[in-house]
C-alpha cells in the first residue's frame, strides 16, 4: 500500500504482450504443479516410503509447504509496492523451478519434503499479474485479459497429468521434474527480459509490516468476511482433498502396467470436464442468480462425490471422477463471485487481493484431513470430502446472513 505521488513510470510493454507472457508462465507453472500432485505418491514409493505410510507423507509434503506459504503471503504485495511487481512475479516462478529442480535430485522422502518446502516462496503471483494487467489494459478489455490468464491454469491442469503419465512410466518422476524445472527456468528468463510493467516507485510508502497485515485486518473487521473466508476454505478443502489423494485410489482400481499413465488419464479427464463445465455453471449463475446456483451446485457436488466412492473398476471410476470434478468446479469458481459480492465498493479491490487465501488454506486443511482418512482406506477420502463441503455450505449460508 502506498501514499503520496508516484514517480513517472518507464515506458511499459503493451498489455497483449504482458498477457501472452503471463498466460504462458501460468500454464507452465500449473502444468508442473499438476504433475507434481499426480505423481507424488509414485515418487514417494520410489524413495522408499511404504504403502501404509503414503497418506501421511502426502499430507506432510502438501500441507506444510502450503502453510509456510500462507505465512509469507501478506508480504509479497507489500514488497511489490515498495520494489515493483515484476521482481516479485519473477521470484514466484524462480521458487517453483528451484523446488522442482531439487525435488528431482531427492534421495529420500525427507529431502523431497525439503525440496517441496521451497515452493512456500512461490505464492502470490496471480494477484500481482492481474494487477499489472488491470493497470495496462483498456477498461473494456480487462475482463477478456482476466479470462485468458485464468484459463491458462485449468488448461495446464489437463495437459500436465495427461502428458506426464506416459513420461513417468517411461523415464521416471525425476526426469519429469527436471524437465519442468528447465521449462520454468525458461519462463523466468522470458519474464525477466520480456516486458516492462507500468509500476512506478511511490514517493511515500507504508512500512512493510503495516502494509502486509493491513489487508488481513480488513477481512477481520467485516462480520460477513470473517465468517465467509473460513466457510469457503472448508468448501475448497473438500475438493483439494480428493485431488491430492486420487492417485492412491487409482492405484487400487487400476490393474496392470502403466499406473502413471492411468493416473494422468483420471486427473486429466477431470480437468477437461472442469474446463468445459465452468463457463456453463457461470452462465447458470447469471440466469438463475448467484446465491441460488451456488447452493444448488454445492449440494450437487456433495452428491456427485458418492459416484467415485461407489465404483471399483477403472473405466467407470474414471467417468465418475470426471463428472464429480466438473460439477465440483461450480462452487469453486462461484466462490470468488461470492467474495466480491460480500464487499463494499470501497473495500473490494483490497479484499480481492486475498481472494486466493481460502484456496491456499484449503491446500493445508484438505490434505491434512485426507491423510487421516486415506490411512484408514483410500476410498474414505470421499465421505470426508462430502462432509467438508456440506459443513462449508452451512457456514456460507450463515455468513451471508451477516452484514458487510
Amino acid at each position: 500500500m502506498t501514499s503520496g505521488a508516484r514517480t513517472p513510470a518507464r515506458t511499459q510493454s503493451s498489455w497483449p504482450r504482458m498477457l501472452a507472457l503471463f498466460s504462458l508462465a501460468a500454464f507452465v507453472e500449473v502444468t508442473a504443479y499438476g504433475q507434481l500432485t499426480a505423481f507424488t505418491p509414485t515418487y514417494l514409493s520410489r524413495l522408499g516410503v511404504p504403502d501404509a505410510d503414503l497418506p501421511r507423507w502426502i499430507a506432510l509434503t502438501t500441507a506444510v509447504p502450503s502453510a509456510l506459504g500462507i505465512c509469507l503471503l501478506p508480504f509479497w504485495g507489500a514488497l511489490a509496492d515498495r520494489y515493483g511487481r515484476k521482481p516479485l512475479v519473477v521470484r514466484s516462478f524462480a521458487a517453483t523451478g528451484t523446488a522442482l529442480a531439487f525435488a528431482s535430485l531427492a534421495t529420500n522422502a525427507w529431502t523431497f519434503f525439503a525440496s517441496r518446502s521451497i515452493s512456500a516462496f512461490a505464492l502470490g503471483n496471480s494477484g500481482l499479474m492481474m494487477t499489472t494487467l488491470a493497470e495496462s489494459a483498456p477498461p473494456s478489455r480487462i475482463g477478456f485479459a482476466y479470462g485468458i490468464l485464468n484459463g491458462a491454469g485449468p488448461l495446464g491442469a489437463v495437459v500436465g497429468p495427461l502428458f506426464g503419465g506416459p513420461l513417468v512410466d517411461r523415464y521416471g518422476v525425476p526426469a519429469l521434474l527436471a524437465l519442468e524445472a528447465f521449462l520454468l527456468l525458461m519462463v523466468v528468463l522470458t519474464l525477466a527480459l520480456g516486458y516492462r510493467d507500468p509500476w512506478s516507485r511511490p514517493a511515500h510508502v507504508v512500512p512493510v509490516l503495516r502494509s502486509a497485515f493491513g489487508g488481513a485486518a480488513l477481512l477481520w473487521r467485516s462480520p460477513r468476511l470473517r465468517w465467509l473466508f473460513p466457510a469457503v476454505t472448508c468448501v475448497f478443502a473438500g475438493w483439494m482433498l480428493t485431488l491430492a489423494y486420487t492417485p492412491l485410489v487409482v492405484a487400487h482400481v487400476h490393474t496392470g502396467p502403466g499406473l502413471a499413465t492411468a493416473i494422468g488419464l483420471v486427473l486429466g479427464a477431470g480437468g477437461a470436464v472442469t474446463v468445459v463445465a465452468s463457463p456453463g455453471i457461470g452462465a447458470l449463475a447469471d440466469r438463475f442468480g448467484l446465491f441460488r446456483t451456488y447452493f444448488a451446485m454445492g449440494a450437487l457436488t456433495a452428491l456427485s462425490w458418492t459416484l467415485p466412492w461407489t465404483f471399483r473398476d477403472f473405466v467407470p471410476f474414471l467417468v465418475a471422477n470426471a463428472l464429480a470434478s466438473g460439477i465440483g468446479s461450480g462452487p469453486f469458481s462461484l466462490s470468488f463471485n461470492l467474495i466480491a459480492r460480500s464487499t463494499t465498493d470501497a473495500t473490494r479491490a483490497r479484499v480481492m487481493t486475498f481472494s486466493y487465501l481460502p484456496l491456499n488454506l484449503a491446500l493445508v486443511v484438505g490434505p491434512a484431513l485426507g491423510g487421516i482418512a486415506a490411512a484408514l482406506d483410500p476410498f474414505a477420502i470421499y465421505p470426508t470430502s462430502i462432509a467438508l463441503q456440506l459443513v462449508g455450505l452451512v457456514f456460507v449460508a450463515l455468513a451471508l446472513r451477516r452484514p458487510l
